[in-house]
C-alpha cells in the first residue's frame, strides 16, 4: 500500500474509488487506526462517488513517529501531503474526535485546499463546552498497555461508557480490538496525539474567520465529548449545518451509517455546486 512523507513523517494510506471522482478525506481520532474507517463503510461513499481516502495518522498504526512537540497544523500537513502525492488539489475533509479538530485546522490554514469541512464528534478546544463526563474522563486518562488482553480489556471499557448505548456489540468490538492490536500497538504515540490537542487551545476565533462550506455532526448520546461542542462549532462557523443523530454516541456503528453517509453527500454536492457557480 502507498506510503508518502511529511518531513521525517511517514505516512500510510489507502485510496478506493476512482480518483477523477471528488475526494473526501476521512481523519482519525485519537489512537484510532485507519482501518477504524471500515471498507464497508468507505464503500459507502464510492457508491455515492466520491474518491475516498483513509490513512493513519502520525504516531498510530503504519505511519510513523511525529517528532516531538507536533501541532494540529503539523497534523493537517500531514493531509495535505497525501493529497500532494496523489495530486489532488482539494477535497472534502471528514474527520472524526481529534479528526474534526485537525480537518477544523486545516480549513483554517488552508482553506484553498478545502471543498468542504465536516467535522464529527468534535469541538472548538473552548473549555466550557464538549467536556467528558467524569466517567469517560477517568478512563481516557487511563494508561495504554502493549500486553494484547489489557488492550483489547480497555478497549471495550472505553465503549461502554462512550460508544453508542444501543449499539454495542461486544462480539465485534471484542475482534476488532484484537485487529487493531496485531496491526500496530503504540500507546506512546497516543500520549503524542494527546498533547497536539492539548496545546492547541481555542479556535473559536479563528474558526469564525473561515467560509468553507461546513457539516456539523454530532451524537446524542456522546459521554467522551459532549454534544454542545459540536453546537459551538457549528455556532461559530458561518452558515454550518448541525446535524445531530439520535442515540449516536462517540463511535459510529454500521445501524448509523446511512444516515451519516446521506447528509455527509447532499452537503459535498451542495458545495460542490457553488463552488461552480
Amino acid at each position: 500500500m502507498p506510503t508518502c512523507s511529511n518531513g521525517q513523517v511517514s505516512l500510510y494510506y489507502e485510496t478506493f474509488g476512482n480518483v477523477s471522482q471528488p475526494t473526501l478525506v476521512l481523519v482519525n481520532g485519537l489512537s484510532s487506526q485507519c482501518i477504524s474507517y471500515s471498507e464497508e463503510f468507505c464503500g459507502l461513499f464510492v457508491d455515492q462517488g466520491f474518491h475516498v481516502i483513509r490513512f493513519d495518522n502520525r504516531d498510530v498504526g503504519l505511519s510513523s513517529d511525529g517528532p516531538k512537540g507536533y501541532s494540529l497544523s503539523d497534523m493537517g500537513n500531514d493531509v495535505l501531503a497525501i493529497l500532494d502525492d496523489l495530486d489532488i488539489a482539494s477535497s472534502h475533509l471528514y474527520g472524526m474526535s481529534l479528526g474534526g479538530m485537525i480537518v477544523q485546522t486545516l480549513a483554517i490554514d488552508s482553506p484553498h485546499r478545502v471543498r468542504s469541512l465536516i467535522s464529527v464528534m468534535s469541538t472548538t478546544g473552548d473549555r466550557d463546552v464538549g467536556q467528558a463526563s467524569a466517567q469517560a474522563a477517568a478512563l481516557l486518562m487511563t494508561p495504554g498497555s502493549t500486553q494484547r488482553d489489557e488492550a483489547v480489556a480497555n478497549h471495550l471499557a472505553g465503549l461502554r461508557v462512550w460508544g453508542s448505548p444501543e449499539h454495542f456489540d461486544e462480539m465485534a468490538i471484542t475482534e476488532f480490538a484484537h485487529r487493531m492490536y496485531e496491526r500496530a500497538c503504540r500507546p506512546q504515540g497516543v500520549v503524542r496525539q494527546f498533547r497536539a490537542l492539548r496545546r492547541d487551545g481555542s479556535r473559536s476565533e479563528r474558526l469564525s474567520q473561515i467560509n468553507t462550506p461546513t457539516l456539523v455532526i454530532h451524537g446524542t448520546s456522546d459521554t467522551l465529548i459532549d454534544i454542545s461542542g459540536g453546537r459551538r462549532t457549528a455556532e461559530v462557523i458561518g452558515g454550518a449545518q448541525f446535524h445531530s443523530v439520535e442515540g449516536m454516541g462517540h463511535d459510529c456503528p454500521p445501524h448509523f451509517w446511512d444516515e451519516i453517509v446521506g447528509v455527509v453527500t447532499a452537503h459535498a454536492q451542495k458545495s460542490d455546486k457553488v463552488g461552480l457557480i
